[in-house]
């Protein structure tokens, strides 16, 4: 049985309910197996459209499975993107609460801070750098709704790539002050080091994956837009996180990224 819009407004309202009231759920292929990557896409575009009209605006994008490695585990060869809204964006100097989550874990991430609209199938990792005003180091905390954080890739897509919040750093740069696609990067929690990479591992350079998703959406008449954030993709692995507990991403040249999480407001 395909997708039908009955069915797809469904899909919608159960992830849309699960994310707001913070509780897990079963994955949606488990009662719609044929779940497709355009359906997900489809019904991802009609989660954001529900989340607008309870008055976020979308900001911009966030890759997912912009590691070679993680895409051959996944058995797939391009990446994935979701949407940012407005009210996904945190503040380094405001506590996190706790029990807006599920399941949350950070990723490293750098932040693309565009100041022309882009688009087109044919777009380069040069074209990219061209329209980016600034980068930025940034932290996305993914929350699946799905339970035990397990899904398809379908699933995934259709719940917005685990969309949650974000964070960006202080220090901007503009992309031709500092090697981008050799940017060490140390991710720490409560002081001690968890995780380390380089932001090689996001399809080679940041900006070839931001040049991914803009030709992804030029097969739909879609680009990126004069003011928007893209977050290039995980630098590393997530690391998950409880309350009381503080991460720290730190990016050679590019500065630092932190936030605490408490337990409750």
């Amino acid at each position: 049985m395909a997708i039908t819009k009955g069915v797809d407004l469904e899909i919608v309202e159960y992830l849309y309910s699960a994310e707001k009231e913070c509780r897990e759920v079963v994955k949606v292929t488990d009662r719609y197996p044929e779940l497709s990557f355009d359906d997900a896409y489809l019904i991802q575009e009609k989660l954001i459209e529900r989340r607008e009209k309870e008055g976020a605006r979308k900001i911009g994008l966030k890759l997912g499975l912009t590691s070679k490695a993680k895409q051959q585990m996944m058995g797939v060869h391009e990446a994935i993107y979701g949407y940012l809204t407005d009210d996904m964006l945190a503040l380094e100097w405001e506590p996190l609460d706790f029990t807006d989550f599920i399941h949350p874990k950070a990723e490293p991430e750098i932040a693309f801070l565009i100041e022309e609209d882009l688009e087109g199938t044919n777009v380069t990792a040069e074209d990219v750098l061209r329209v980016t005003k600034f980068v930025a180091p940034a932290i996305e905390i993914i929350d699946s709704r799905y339970l035990n954080f397990k899904f398809t890739l379908a699933d995934v897509i259709a719940d917005n790539c685990s969309s949650s919040k974000f964070l960006i750093g202080s220090k901007w740069m503009s992309p031709k002050d500092l090697d981008l696609g050799q940017l060490g990067m140390v991710m720490s929690k409560n002081g001690e080091v968890f995780q380390t990479g380089s932001s090689a591992a996001v399809l080679g350079h940041p900006a070839a994956s931001v040049a991914w998703a803009v030709n992804k959406l030029g097969e739909v008449g879609k680009g990126i837009k004069k003011g928007d954030v893209i977050l290039s993709g995980a630098v590393s692995e997530a690391i998950s996180f409880e309350p009381d507990d503080t991460i720290l991403v730190q990016f050679a040249e590019l500065g630092s990224v932190t936030f605490s999480c408490k337990s409750s407001t």
